[in-house]
């Protein structure tokens, strides 16, 4: 049974071919292909949708031919279509869904629409082998810590206003960082060469954290701190980044213990940040627990996470009729049936 999976619900767009061998128990997972294009807008400025939509409507075609290719696949060989539903940003989620319709009905294909954080859950579980682990979810759009039960992935905490990824992209506008690979990946390497602290705004509400506070803050004083030479732009990328992990460490560890894990999975674009996972691996070996994570291939938004997610539905009878393949950029973690877990 082989999946193509298709993800654009921000600037990444993602197209991933994956098989599962139902002649195995469990089921053999292969991935096929894992292709990724990414839209960089100039330095200093953020995505719009208008410019991503029309990026991934561009590139979207070739990606297809370009993974197929890789795979050594054809259309018959595809079983299931998966796209992601939401969340996400409108325009480049219908983009997205419009060449997954498109394809089904041209292949006689079923379709799949996958909740974006979901995927991201399903496809970090595959990978690291984790069982049951409180999930840390760390995006430029999502904030949440996240725990299994019952059917669903339940939402212990979450970001109240911006979400972690959001707060280090705009700070780095702020220090006109390149967005190319990534601005929160320019703002990491930048800290590694920081050493002093700066004291920032630390905003936990017993399992929700808020970082427009911290935001405001850094984004207000950085002219002045930098003008004085009290601190380098390093030091300030090194003290956002301690401050904001610190919080997201507090509350994962409070999941930790609230349910008895001694496992966390950390998945998002966030997620890559070799800092946080240090931080977090801290914790959790006083806690004698073991931390989770995958590499920047599976992290960072892909094709690969749609895929997986879909198939585990799609074996489970599930599929989405094409008069139920809108989009929608609010979808939240804990409106899925996760049938496909015990």
């Amino acid at each position: 049974m082989i999946a193509l999976g298709l993800e654009g619900s921000a600037n990444k767009l993602g197209v991933g071919l994956i098989c599962h061998d139902m002649t195995t128990t469990p089921p053999t997972v292969t991935i096929l292909a894992n292709i990724r294009h990414t839209y960089h807008p100039p330095p200093g400025e953020g995505f719009l949708p208008k410019d991503t939509a029309q990026h991934h409507r561009s590139h979207i075609l070739q990606l297809v031919k370009d993974a197929m290719a890789e795979g050594n696949i054809t259309p018959k060989d595809i079983s299931v279509i998966c796209f992601t539903k939401g969340p996400g940003m409108g325009g480049p989620l219908t983009s997205v869904a419009t060449v997954a319709r498109t394809l089904a009905l041209m292949w006689n294909k079923e379709l799949v629409g996958v909740n974006h954080c979901v995927g991201h859950i399903e496809m970090g579980r595959q990978i690291t082998g984790a069982e049951n682990p409180v999930v840390l979810y760390v995006s430029g759009g999502n904030t949440q810590v996240i725990a299994y039960a019952e059917k669903r992935y339940r939402i212990f905490g979450e970001a109240l206003d911006i979400a972690v990824g959001n707060c280090l992209d705009r700070f780095a506008r702020v220090l006109n960082l390149p967005n190319d690979p990534a601005p929160g990946y320019n703002i990491e390497q930048l800290a590694k060469k920081g050493s002093k602290l700066l004291d920032l705004p630390y905003t936990v509400k017993g399992m929700d954290v808020s970082f427009s506070g911290v935001l405001t803050y850094i984004e207000t004083n950085a002219p002045a701190l930098l003008a004085s030479g009290e601190y380098t732009a390093a030091d300030l990328c090194f003290s956002l980044q301690e401050t904001v992990f610190a919080m997201l460490v507090e509350t994962t560890e409070r999941a930790m213990a609230h349910i008895g894990s001694r496992e966390v999975l950390i998945v998002g674009g966030v997620g890559c940040n070799k800092r946080l996972q240090e931080m977090m691996d801290q914790m959790a070996s006083q806690r004698d627990g073991k931390v989770f994570a995958t590499d920047e291939r599976f992290c960072i938004d892909n094709g690969i996470m749609i895929a997986q997610a879909g198939i585990l539905a799609y074996q489970t009878g599930y599929t989405t009729p094409l008069e139920k393949t809108w989009c929608t950029q609010r979808f939240r973690t804990d409106e899925v049936f996760v049938a496909w877990r015990e």
